[in-house]
């Protein structure tokens, strides 16, 4: 416990004027933005219970089922954020660069979740009965990431981040809605700030101990689960966000891990011992058969689209 915890002091000394460096950075480079301007109230009206207004019905939902489970997913991974929060309190610090930054992250991924939500009762997209039962109990699960460590939960983040970014930005883009599309845009611009602050953390580590931050890296790469995995019903939302091109294997492939490993110059790197080079070689072969099992999930995908379209 005493190396573990020597490591974990090392690791936030050693980054934290970069963690305050990147602080600046994402403050100068943010732009304020209000959730009220980008939700339309206008078509909003009470519903049934105390107000006495109209009962949710699944006919008022303009968006296709495979939009409204993304928008679930992506408001209930955003509504996990009280554990997430002490989640990089624990393997950080709530004072510094490293509080100032957690605390500011805090308060854009609340934003997020506000304005998703907001959207999502005006709009009538969703039951509402439904998404508050299954806010409650995808927090009551308790289910969070568990990162290894100060160089496990930046690596995890940096990933995780992009992946967010991703899945807001291309279920905007699939929802036929300006309006949500609009409000993903915003969402995911924010998203993609995150993970900036996380992936240079990350080049920063490399620069001072390159092996170490490669197993780490490796290892959060082999078992990264999107955050969500403790919702009600994870794995059918999933598989319907997959099929709907929303965030797939490929996806995960071509715009998640192959950009982010790209950017940082893994494949690049001299110098290595054996540990980093170790680590560096399952990265390159997890590349490899994720890209081997899209193509596989991307042909079967049209094979179905097809053989539904024969039968419509």
């Amino acid at each position: 416990m005493k190396i573990i915890a020597a490591r974990a002091v090392h690791w936030l000394s050693e980054l934290e004027p970069v963690a305050a460096e990147m602080m600046n950075r994402h403050i100068n480079s943010a732009r304020e933005w209000f959730p009220h301007q980008y939700v339309p109230w206008s078509l909003g009206r009470d519903f049934d219970g105390p107000l006495g207004g109209e009962p949710w019905r699944p006919e008022q939902s303009a968006l296709a089922p495979a939009i409204r489970s993304a928008l679930v997913v992506n408001l209930l991974t955003e509504d996990n954020l009280p554990g997430y929060h002490w989640t990089i309190g624990a393997q950080t610090s709530r004072d510094g660069a490293w509080g100032a930054w957690l605390h500011h992250w805090t308060a854009e991924e609340d934003r997020h979740a506000a304005a998703i939500r907001a959207y999502l009762h005006a709009t009538r997209a969703v039951d509402p009965v439904a998404l508050e039962r299954a806010r409650a109990a995808q927090i009551a699960t308790g289910t969070l990431p568990r990162p290894d460590g100060v160089l496990g939960l930046v690596a995890y983040a940096a990933v995780q981040e992009l992946a967010t970014r991703v899945s807001h930005r291309n279920t905007g883009r699939l929802s036929g809605d300006p309006v949500c599309d609009r409000l993903l845009a915003r969402v995911a611009q924010d998203e993609n700030l995150h993970m900036v602050f996380y992936r240079e953390l990350l080049r920063a580590a490399l620069e001072l101990d390159p092996d170490e931050v490669l197993v780490r890296l490796d290892a959060t790469v082999r078992a990264f689960a999107m955050p969500g995995q403790g919702m009600p019903g994870f794995a059918a939302l999933a598989a319907e966000i997959a099929v709907a091109g929303v965030y797939d294997p490929r996806v995960h492939h071509d715009e998640v891990l192959a950009p982010l490993l790209r950017s940082l110059r893994i494949f690049e790197l001299t110098g290595l011992g054996p540990d980093g080079e170790r680590a560096r070689d399952g990265l390159a072969e997890q590349l490899a058969r994720l890209d081997a099992r899209a193509a596989r999930f991307v042909e079967r995908r049209a094979r179905a689209l097809a053989a539904r379209a024969a039968r419509d």
